[in-house]
């Protein structure tokens, strides 16, 4: 990669992506987006076919087939900064369907550890959306990305949830922890409780830009967390993980018959009465 290119679109030959060193047809079908480098490795290492395409700091990308169909995933690493940067390049050759893949900590009563939590939407809690849109804008999950979690987990008989999750660009003193020697603000202890109040049910750090950035360039996203904290009994276990990727598994097998069903009877939305047409 040491020919010049543009600085403002660091492209190379074929459309490789300078941070994820990707180039279109690379990956195929929908792309699962853990943040862990090694939670990628662990999603593929379960599909029927895979095969690693790139390895190139945190983004680790695999492609392969899942239930007959293509998949993808690409890790982005931890928060939107970094996830800004492996969604615009994986626009950028071509992938248009995305579901995160993570853990999360639940605020609600009634979730336990090793729950999955499918966002519907989430709320902005972080830097990285100001840059693209308004502070009103809302950050929403794709419909079909959701009814397709929602059924794969039916399907598998997890225990889910459903609703709006709220995405922090910090780990600690934005979801209401304590920093270094009980370091916080007085406004660090309101956190929790106010989206409490709200029913938000989660804390994660992606979804939200992810959910940003799909509805900006028409892309189907999503995101399935499993719960390794529970903020409400203050314990915490890396329980779920691989619930979650089994879930976003079949999501994918279930988003291609849907897309299916749309060009056999010729509409753009999916929709339940689709296969009696």
């Amino acid at each position: 990669m040491s020919k010049k290119v543009s600085a403002d679109k660091p492209i190379f030959e074929q459309g490789m992506q300078y941070h994820i060193e990707c180039k279109p047809g690379d990956l195929k079908g929908p792309v699962l987006l853990p943040g862990d480098p090694e939670r990628a490795k662990r999603i593929a290492s379960t599909w029927e076919e895979m095969h690693q395409v790139a390895a190139h700091r945190q983004y680790y990308s695999y492609t392969g087939k899942v239930h007959g169909v293509p998949i993808s995933v690409t890790s982005t690493g931890i928060g939107t900064p970094a996830c800004e940067i492996a969604m615009t390049e994986l626009v950028n050759i071509g992938c248009d369907t995305f579901i995160r893949v993570g853990s999360s900590g639940a605020i609600q009563p009634g979730i336990e550890l090793g729950d999955l939590i499918i966002s519907s939407g989430a709320v902005k809690m972080e830097g990285s959306s100001g840059f693209y849109v308004l502070p009103e804008y809302p950050a929403m999950a794709h419909y079909e990305v959701v009814l397709a979690l929602i059924e794969a987990c039916e399907t598998l008989g997890f225990r889910y949830h459903l609703g709006i999750t709220a995405s922090s660009s910090s780990f600690y003193l934005g979801q209401g922890r304590p920093g270094v020697n009980d370091y916080k603000l007085s406004k660090t202890d309101l956190i929790v409780p106010d989206l409490q109040k709200m029913g938000v049910l989660n804390f994660e750090m992606e979804a939200s830009h992810i959910f940003t950035l799909g509805q900006i360039y028409g892309l189907r996203t999503g995101a399935i967390c499993a719960v390794y904290a529970n903020r409400v009994t203050n314990e915490f276990a890396t329980k779920g993980e691989k619930e979650a990727i089994q879930a976003a598994n079949l999501a994918v097998k279930i988003l291609h018959d849907m897309d299916l069903e749309k060009k056999e009877k010729g509409k753009k939305y999916w929709y339940r009465a689709l296969k009696s047409l």
